[in-house]
């Protein structure tokens, strides 16, 4: 009968072992090991699938003729790219004069509601004044009311200064602090500015500079972060709003948005009596659905490392 026991040498050698074994799948504190990435990093990839699956399916659609729409065998690769859809697509949208339009609505009023939302941020943190809590408090509820509330009498008030039609109608908002969620940049200014040290304020004061000198050449420089989230933000809100854009521009502005929510009439209107594109296909559609957030897809891909800084120095993932 064979001896079981093992020696201490060999005792130590499968300590030793299993320790490596246990570092390696555990880690030294729990948070490093191979079982602990492996479930973050699947974890995110199951995500980011989540995320980028409807873009995938954009694109791949796109580029289908209605033969590859028809053929049970092909799914996501197209047999050829079809780029005819985009050519529709682009003729349907009308596409650079309307991104122009779409981009003078809402790269304008961002910039107001940036600029506007960082001065009363910026006072809110820095001076005191009566009622500055109830003020403020006021501010925040701005963000609870269902825009739908204030969409009636705000179009009555617009019209009344003829309004209707017009850039202003996005623009005076903005600057006097009623944009689009004005009130969340607003809070996001508000504590940037609430971390900042005071003692740059009051050596500055020493010095002779006044509340405008600091917070143009102290406050601004260093608000950066919160700028850049608040700005691109702002733009992307202003982008996508179709229903106060709608109410509001009339037929004098509009935008990518509205133009793809009026797709399948347009396509309609053009193409009637066009035998050779006589009826609209999915691949047309997802064309035009990657037209109109591409100009989006390629802000973000410039500016994402900023956009990432952004949201990680300005603190808004904790509001």
């Amino acid at each position: 009968m064979l001896d079981t026991k093992l020696t201490p040498v060999q005792k130590k050698r499968l300590d030793k072992y299993s320790s490596k074994t246990k570092s390696f799948l555990l880690g030294v504190q729990g948070n490093n090991g191979f079982l602990f990435k492996l479930c973050v990093y699947g974890l995110l990839i199951v995500i980011g699938f989540v995320y980028l699956y409807p873009i995938i399916y954009m694109g791949s659609y796109s580029f289908k003729s209605l033969e590859d729409l028809l053929n049970p065998l092909i799914s996501w690769i197209p047999s050829a790219f079809y780029v005819e859809n985009y050519e529709v697509a682009y003729r349907v949208l009308d596409l650079f004069p309307t991104l122009l339009e779409t981009l003078y609505v809402t790269v304008i009023p961002s910039i107001a509601q940036t600029a506007v939302a960082a001065v009363i941020g910026y006072g809110f943190a820095r001076f005191e004044f009566p009622f500055k809590k109830i003020l403020f408090g006021l501010v925040l509820i701005t963000f609870i009311i269902p825009p739908q509330v204030l969409l009636i009498p705000r179009y009555v008030f617009f019209n009344e200064l003829e309004l209707i039609g017009s850039i202003l109608s996005f623009l005076l908002p903005a600057l006097f602090g009623q944009g689009l969620n004005s009130a969340i940049f607003i809070l996001i200014f508000y504590q940037f500015f609430r971390m900042l040290p005071k003692a740059l304020e009051e050596a500055a004061h020493l010095d002779g500079a006044g509340h405008f000198r600091i917070f143009m050449t102290i406050a601004i420089p260093m608000a950066v972060p919160a700028i850049i989230i608040s700005f691109l933000f702002s733009f992307v809100w202003y982008w996508n709003e179709t229903a106060l854009a709608s109410l509001y521009f009339g037929n004098e502005l509009t935008t990518l948005p509205i133009e793809l929510g009026k797709f399948n009439a347009t396509f309609d209107q053009m193409y009637t009596g066009d035998t050779e594109a006589a009826n609209i296909n999915e691949g047309i559609s997802m064309a035009g659905t990657m037209l109109s957030i591409l100009p989006l897809l390629i802000v973000y891909f410039f500016t994402q490392r900023w956009f990432v800084e952004g949201v990680d120095r300005s603190g808004i993932t904790g509001e």
